[in-house]
Formats: structure tokens, C-alpha cells, sequence
């Protein structure tokens, strides 16, 4: 896992760094400057007109340390300074070690047309040590450059963007974003997309040491620490190793999703399923998934009854299920006797929401698998997504869940007050039924004996992981949810090649 840290545990870091690598603090910004002009170099070629905008601090000391790297190498690079309060010894040092190579500009009046012959913009204005909204000349600028034609690279992160929150006033809308070391928070956050672009990471070597030792909530999840989860097969298993699984799903015109549930937990390697369906889903069932078992409920349309014997490895509940007054009854009997963690998703959420007090019923360290609708049905509307993280991570922990909160980046909170950024999955799998096949992974997951968080990690990895795989193989705007299903062999089988 890659900790997500914030501004001030960064700035810790790169004082560490500098007191026992040792390192000269400019000889560090160096590293950084060398590590972003790589990571340039090995994409954008010398034929492209190069425009740096610099502040006075770190991050302008970084934008004057890349444009001499830039010019030694040959690009055609113009470099403009926006003027600030104080000057940091980094920004100094860079100025006199540039002046051989480029005139720097000093903006003082903004011209409309100041950047226009500029292929590439480079933002090194105010870096993470942003503590209020840019204004004056400095939001001018900001606009100036969001208002050009060139392709937009943050150094660090964009200028006007708070590493630990979402944007509040004018700030660059990056294209691309290169970070150094580590992921900004803000990265994270849907409302700050448009700011972020794409982002990269560079390494600079900040120290190890105080990485591992710093406490830290957030974290952003990488294949190898998913790879790390898998339990490999013994030679002599056989289906009883695996668990045996139950699902309760579908009701009338809504059986799809019961089928994808049930696909995705085979394909998740469960030794054995069993789904609980209304009679007017039987021979579906049986026609669209041979392998699993169907147990009846005595309703012909919903779900209105609990099996009589509830002895599974785990229970997964709530694609398709409707919101019948019966199904209602029945959801919270089957939350109340069954004792093992279970995976809640659609209409077992909307369930919940509507009756929170069956929250109590639920067994410790379920997996609640919400979209950000779902969500706020749970907890209210937010005013910003720092307040919905907050909820998030207060949720999960006032009720002994772990939620997982879908979308770019999914989140995954624990009961400690952990949240885990997704770093699989596409836009493509925006579509119904997405959920539903998630739902069935989880289940078949923590049916064969995964922690219900090592089940929520790696089952919303291999689920992005298959919706990655259809993107790269097909494309994004055909994904459906079936495909998921159908990909989900090769997610399995690159994340043991990671």
C-alpha cells in the first residue's frame, strides 16, 4: 500500500529526509527536478514550445530547476514569475543557476494573449503549501493559463488545489499531474478532477524510514499489496475448501441482477452456491447459471421468507430483491440470525436507509457496498467530499462496518478508521448491473474464508481489474456488466503476474 500522507507529514518527510539521508535541501529539489524532466522528456519531444509559470517558493524553485534541465537539453522553453511575498532559499538558488541559460519574465499586468504560443504549460506557482484561496494577480494568471490552448502539466500538484481537501477558488485545471513520491488526497476526490488531470508519480528517494513509522489513515492500494492477499490452491482441495455460499436476490423483472450476482461469485472461486429466488425466477436461474443451486421461496414474486437452515460461510444480499413489505421483514430476519459477516448491496441498502434501525442487526464487519447515492440515502446529503470522507470513515466506524463506497477510485473504510483508493477500474463500468457482479465477488470471496477486509481489497481490485482488461482489449463505452464477469479469469491471472 502507498500512504497517503498530508501536507504536513510531507513537509516532514522532506525534512527527514535532508537530516539523516543527508541531503542539502537544494540538492533534493534537484532529485525532484531531475525525476519530473525524465518523466517530460520520455513523452513530449523537443519540438514542442515550452511555457514555465513560477511562484517565489519550493514549487517555483522546482519550475526554474526543470526549465534549465529542459534547456540543456535542448527544448525551446520561456520562463514566467509571478511575484510573492517572500522568496524561499530553493527558488533563489534556482534563479541564479537558470540566468546563464534564460531571461526570466516577471508577470506584472496580464496579457490576454501571454501564453499563446506555448505548446506545453508547466505550473510551478504555489505547490501543496497552499493555506487560502489564490487571489489578485496570482488568480488572474491561474485563469490565464486555464483559458490556453496548451496541454497543462501541475508540477506536484496544481496551483490553488489544498493537497488535504477540494478546490474552494481559482485553480489550474491540469491535464496532467506529476507528484513527487507520493499521492495527494486531493488526487482522490471527484470534485477535483478538472484540477488533477492524470496523475503520475516520480520518485525522488525521500526516506524510507519515516515512511513506514508515520501513522497514516489513507491509503492508496497498488497490485503487488492485492497480490499479497491471494491464497494459493493446494494440490488436494476440493470445493468443501472453499465455501459455500449463499445469495439472496431478485424478484419480479429484476432477476438480471440475481444472474450477474451469482456469475460473479462462481467466478470468484466459491466451492459452492446456493441462491435464494422467488418461484418466478427458478427456471431462470437454472437456465443461466447450471453451477448454483436455487433454493424457493414460497412467494412467487419476492423475497419473503428465510431459508429454514442458514448454516453458509457467508450470505450476500440485495441485488434485484425490491422493496416489499415482506422482503423488508425478511432482510431483517436474516440480518438478526445470521451471525457471520455478509455482504449488503442495492435494495438490501435502500432497506437500511429506510429503517436504520435495523442497523443494529447487522453482524460486525459486514461489507456494505454503496454507490454515492446509496450513500447519501445512509448518512444525508455532504456539503464537499472531505465532509463525505469524514462521514465515510465515521460511518464505518459508529456501526463496526466496512463500507465500500463505489466509483473513481472506490473507497474502502474500515471499523479503524482506515480508508483504502481503489487503484483499478474505468469509466466503462458505469453501468447496471456493475454493482450487482461485485456483490457476487465479495460474497464468493468471503465464502472462502477471506477477512471481510482482505475480501472488500481484493474484490474491488479484481473487479476493476476485469473492467481494465475489457477496456484494453475492446473498449470502454461497450463494457457491460456480463463482461466483467467474462474478464474476471484475467484479472485473476495478471494479478499473479504483479
Amino acid at each position: 500500500m502507498i500512504k497517503i500522507l498530508s501536507s504536513a507529514q510531507i513537509r516532514e518527510l522532506d525534512q527527514f529526509t535532508i537530516d539523516h539521508e543527508p541531503i542539502a535541501a537544494i540538492d533534493l529539489m534537484e532529485r525532484a527536478c531531475q525525476a519530473f524532466t525524465d518523466w517530460f522528456v520520455a513523452r513530449f519531444g523537443k519540438e514542442k514550445r515550452i511555457g514555465i509559470v513560477c511562484g517565489t517558493g519550493n514549487n517555483g524553485g522546482d519550475g526554474l530547476g526543470i526549465a534549465r534541465k529542459l534547456t540543456e537539453l535542448g527544448y525551446h522553453v520561456n520562463v514566467w514569475e509571478v511575484k510573492g511575498n517572500t522568496e524561499s532559499d530553493g527558488y533563489k538558488v534556482n534563479l541564479l543557476r537558470l540566468a546563464p541559460y534564460i531571461k526570466v519574465s516577471e508577470i506584472k499586468v496580464l496579457s490576454p494573449a501571454l501564453f499563446k504560443d506555448c505548446d506545453i504549460l508547466l505550473d510551478a506557482i504555489l505547490g501543496s503549501g497552499l493555506s487560502r484561496p489564490a487571489t489578485g494577480l496570482i488568480a488572474d494568471v491561474i485563469s490565464a493559463i486555464n483559458n490556453s490552448l496548451a496541454i497543462r502539466i501541475a508540477v506536484d500538484i496544481a496551483s490553488g488545489l489544498p493537497a488535504d481537501g477540494s478546490m474552494s477558488g481559482p485553480v489550474v485545471r491540469a491535464h496532467h499531474t506529476v507528484s513527487f513520491q507520493l499521492p495527494k488526497l486531493a488526487f482522490l476526490l471527484p470534485e477535483n478532477q478538472d484540477a488533477v488531470g492524470e496523475w503520475h508519480l516520480v520518485d525522488i528517494g525521500l526516506n524510507t524510514e519515516y515512511l513506514e513509522s508515520v501513522p497514516c489513515q489513507h491509503f492508496f492500494v497498488t497490485p503487488k499489496s492485492i497480490k499479497e492477499i491471494v491464497r494459493p490452491r493446494g494440490r488436494f482441495s476440493h470445493k468443501g475448501n472453499f465455501g459455500h455460499a449463499l445469495l439472496i436476490a431478485g424478484s419480479f423483472g429484476k432477476m438480471g441482477a440475481c444472474i450477474l450476482a451469482a456469475r460473479g461469485a462462481l467466478r470468484s472461486g466459491v466451492g459452492l452456491l446456493t441462491v435464494h429466488i422467488p418461484s418466478c425466477g427458478y427456471s431462470i436461474l437454472q437456465t443461466s447459471v447450471p453451477e448454483a443451486m436455487a433454493s424457493v421461496d414460497p412467494s412467487e414474486t419476492n423475497f419473503s421468507a428465510v431459508p429454514n437452515e442458514l448454516n453458509y460461510a457467508a450470505i450476500g444480499i440485495g441485488p434485484g430483491l425490491g422493496m416489499d413489505t415482506e422482503t423488508i421483514n425478511s432482510f431483517a430476519k436474516t440480518t438478526k440470525h445470521f451471525k457471520k459477516p455478509m455482504v449488503i448491496d442495492a435494495d438490501g441498502l435502500n432497506i437500511l436507509a429506510s429503517n436504520p434501525e435495523l442497523l443494529s442487526l447487522v453482524p460486525k464487519e459486514s461489507i456494505l457496498t454503496p454507490h454515492p447515492k446509496e450513500f447519501e440515502r445512509l448518512v444525508g446529503k455532504w456539503s464537499d467530499d472531505i465532509d463525505r470522507l469524514t462521514r465515510l470513515k465515521e460511518f464505518s466506524s459508529r456501526h463496526g462496518l466496512i463500507i465500500v463506497l463505489k466509483g473513481a477510485y472506490s473507497a474502502v473504510a474500515t471499523p479503524e478508521g482506515d480508508v483504502y483508493f481503489n487503484c483499478s477500474g474505468n469509466p466503462g463500468m458505469a453501468t447496471g448491473g456493475s454493482g450487482d457482479v461485485l456483490t457476487g465477488i465479495l460474497t464468493g470471496l468471503l465464502a472462502q474464508g477471506y477477512s471481510p477486509k482482505e475480501t472488500a481489497l481484493l474484490g474491488v481490485y479484481l473487479h476493476g481489474s476485469a473492467g481494465d482488461h475489457f477496456a484494453q482489449e475492446r473498449c470502454l463505452e461497450s463494457l457491460t456488466a456480463s463482461d466483467l464477469v467474462e474478464c474476471l479469469p484475467e484479472a485473476f491471472k495478471k494479478l499473479k503476474r504483479a
